[in-house]
């Protein structure tokens, strides 16, 4: 906000400028030998108008104006000779000057009206523009708050489950959280992350699922593309993932859960399928979950109008396939993006 004001100040110096060179020029012009006193005495009664009118309007910004702005106004008016005559130096034609005067207070009392009103509407935009993007980082801080605790207590009732038995996977479920932990807590507080990191962290999840199951891996994983060089916003994809856990059947046969993830030229694709289970056709979400209603609302908040999410319930699969249009390829271009929307 203080750089657009410097920027303001700028211009206004600068119109000032040209202002008195235009001014000099013409009094210099006209062969007046005391063209300097004149020159002096005219901008200092344009510059007392403007900017006593200006700094009046400041003070009764966002109110009626009501008898003390008017009072005030008349004031300026009235007093709008006084430079001139401080800087002149012989007698003054009363009228010529009245007739100046009569001109000149008018047009300058109007352009600073006219300053006043576009630096405020200028400000009041960027004061917007920058509350607005307040709010869509706290509810964006807020939803990823919320993955937190819903993915950690499942992890644990997990991790409990085997310690319980005293299964020799349980500590490399622990190192597993451990990891899961340490991107969620550090490396996903940036605005977006390279894929292939976003994917290394879904394998550990993936890896981490598994210990649930005896079977070979369930999930068939393809990844297509050069994942390095794209950066999407963090945890987008565990939700989708963890959805096609809790709604396919207890058992799964090895290869069950199809995950395709493709990047593409500016385009990403993300889908995930899983058998449906019995019970989960009439809710997607159990009791405290989260999910689904989580990604489409970060998703409307980080790109909007670069994405399309479709759901595809056959009976048998349930499919969701995210796809992201648009994406920049490197991390400055990206967070550039993130910041204009």
């Amino acid at each position: 906000m203080e750089r657009v004001k410097r920027i303001f100040w700028l211009i206004h110096l600068s119109v000032w400028v040209l202002f008195t060179s235009l001014v000099i020029l013409q009094l210099k012009s006209e062969t007046d030998a005391h063209w300097p006193s004149t020159t002096a005495g005219f901008i200092a009664t344009c510059l007392y108008v403007f900017y006593m009118h200006f700094y009046l309007l400041t003070q009764y910004s966002g109110s009626r104006k009501g008898r003390g702005y008017w009072l005030r106004l008349g004031g300026i008016a009235l007093s709008a000779p006084l430079p001139f005559l401080l800087f002149h130096h012989k007698q003054l034609d009363f009228g010529d000057y009245s007739m100046n005067l009569v001109t000149t207070v008018p047009i300058f009392l109007f352009l600073s009206w006219l300053a006043r009103v576009t630096e405020n509407l200028v400000l009041n935009t960027i004061r917007k523009e920058q509350l607005e993007k307040q709010a869509v980082e706290a509810e964006l801080t807020y939803l990823k708050s919320q993955i937190n605790p819903h993915f950690l207590f499942n992890t644990l009732n997990n991790i409990h489950t085997l310690v319980y038995k005293q299964a020799p996977a349980a500590p490399e479920a622990v190192m597993h959280l451990a990891s899961l932990m340490r991107y969620m807590i550090y490396e996903s507080n940036a605005a977006t992350v390279p894929l292939a990191r976003e994917m290394a962290y879904v394998r550990d999840y993936i890896s981490l699922q598994q210990l649930r199951y005896k079977n070979s891996p369930v999930v068939d994983l393809l990844l297509e593309g050069e994942t390095t060089s794209c950066y999407i916003a963090p945890l987008l994809f565990v939700h989708l993932l963890e959805n096609a856990y809790k709604h396919s059947p207890a058992r799964l046969a090895p290869g069950d859960l199809k995950v395709r993830v493709g990047f593409q030229q500016d385009t990403l694709t993300f889908s995930v399928q899983n058998p449906i289970g019995p019970g989960a056709v009439a809710a997607l979400e159990e009791p405290g979950g989260i999910g689904l209603p989580n990604v489409q609302k970060r998703l409307s908040l980080l790109y909007p109008g670069q994405h399309t999410l479709s759901i595809q319930n056959t009976g048998e699969t349930f499919t969701v396939q995210l796809t992201i249009h648009g994406l920049h390829l490197q991390a400055h271009e990206s967070n550039a993006h993130l910041l204009h929307h």
